[in-house]
């Protein structure tokens, strides 16, 4: 037997209870190949049987004490303050888990030499020329973007081995937690609840097994910097809405247009946005499923 197949990577997923943590956390809770352990702010894992603990990521020494215990070789934090609209009112929190976690986690990443995975969000930029590549210049207009692109700043100068993996409008098949945004039109529209969504907002959104895989292949070609994942198709919200309601036979009727400025949100949002995957497709072979597809599977799972 080769060496490579007796040692198995060491993974730590941070934010495993969140919707995406949950993935990742399932993908490779099913490999033979990694020793994965997993964190999250709350007492116990949503996902049973696995390797857990509780971790604050704005406690230093309870990361250091995470990270220097498991000494992992790759890290993948998920974890964030990812309310829009609170982060506006509640910055302290948000910055204290959006930068200072994340300084943390760099820290120690750098400390052991582990590959950092982080995933950060179209909502650095302004969103008045999207979409957006990895060149493009940011600008974020919400104090969730600032946190973010901080975030990112962060990692750039810890000196760790890292990937910066930009995502929008993530959604997917997660068990545990509110549901993503495709569950939730339909479970609105099932129940004949009229929904309120907007026209003038515009990205690529991403399903949320497209990015698992992508971050999986970036770890495996160890690929380093910053990565666009997202939908193949630039669509607006309204009209992704609809999208759900034909393909899962339910009434369009509901769904009612209206401008992001109606909703009266504390965040502005960007509204021509999204994030251009070239590059990701150039270098670990991204290919994205097309909505209908990702809707089929979608389907699949809820059976």
């Amino acid at each position: 037997m080769i060496e490579s197949d007796i040692i198995k990577k060491r993974i730590l997923v941070i934010g495993s209870n969140g919707m995406l943590g949950q993935r990742i956390t399932e993908f490779y809770n099913k490999s033979d190949n990694v020793e994965l352990m997993c964190v999250s702010v709350e007492e116990n894992s949503f996902i049973p049987e696995v390797q857990y603990k509780q971790l604050d990521i704005s406690q230093k020494d309870q990361v250091k004490q995470v990270i220097l215990n498991f000494f992992p070789d790759v890290i993948i934090n998920t974890a964030a303050f990812t309310n829009v609209d609170r982060s506006e009112t509640e910055r302290e929190t948000a910055w204290k888990i959006n930068v200072g976690g994340v300084e943390n986690i760099a820290l120690y990443s750098w400390t052991i030499d582990a590959h950092l995975i982080h995933f950060s969000t179209d909502y650095i930029f302004d969103g008045k020329n999207g979409p957006y590549t990895e060149e493009d210049k940011p600008n974020p207009i919400g104090y969730y973007g600032r946190t973010k692109l901080a975030s990112e700043n962060s990692i750039r100068v810890s000196g760790t081995r890292y990937t910066i993996v930009r995502s929008n409008v993530l959604y997917g098949p997660s068990k545990y937690g509110r549901p993503d945004f495709v569950k939730w039109v339909i479970n609105s529209l099932q129940n004949g609840e009229k929904i309120r969504i907007v026209t003038d907002q515009i990205g690529n959104p991403t399903y949320i097994d497209d990015l698992v895989d992508a971050m999986d292949k970036i770890i495996e070609f160890k690929k380093e910097g910053l990565y666009n994942i997202g939908g193949r198709e630039m669509i607006s919200r309204f009209d992704f809405t609809l999208r759900i309601a034909k393909y899962f036979s339910l009434d369009e009727k509901l769904i009612v247009p209206i401008l992001t400025k109606e909703l009266n949100q504390q965040a502005v949002r960007p509204l021509k946005s999204g994030l251009i995957t070239i590059k990701a497709e150039t270098e670990i072979g991204f290919k994205p499923h097309t909505i209908e597809e990702t809707f089929s599977l979608m389907q699949k799972g809820m059976k």
